[in-house]
């Protein structure tokens, strides 16, 4: 047996038991202060602040679960103007219209400009 494996305690574990908590902290806790009074659900944001910070990992969890209103909602856009096809455009067909009875009223021995 490889005496280095033998003494090996855990040390990778014991690192993520500290890194992940500390991480859920720090996006908590940014992301309360980032957060916009009016979206803040509950507690006024200093005391939201405290709870994630002083509770270590029940803090940052009940900030995520129960801190804010994660309602999503798309923005309000107005509708894009409808295009109109061509022959369903009632511009288009007053043009078709006009340019025709332009051609009409042309001599029969006059050449077309176009």
């Amino acid at each position: 047996m490889n005496p280095a494996r033998a003494s090996y305690s855990g040390g990778v574990i014991r690192a993520l038991m500290v890194l992940v908590p500390l991480a859920l902290t720090l996006y908590a806790l940014i992301d309360c202060i980032r957060t916009d009074d009016s979206q803040i659900r509950g507690l006024p944001k200093i005391v939201w602040v405290l709870i994630v910070v002083l509770l270590w990992v029940v803090g940052p969890l009940a900030w995520i679960f129960a801190g804010r209103d994660r309602s999503w909602q798309l923005p309000e856009r107005p509708a894009p103007p409808r295009q109109v096809a061509p022959d369903d455009d009632p511009d288009f067909l007053r043009g078709l219209d006009l340019e025709r009875k332009r051609r009409r009223q042309r001599e029969p021995g006059e050449e077309d400009p176009a």
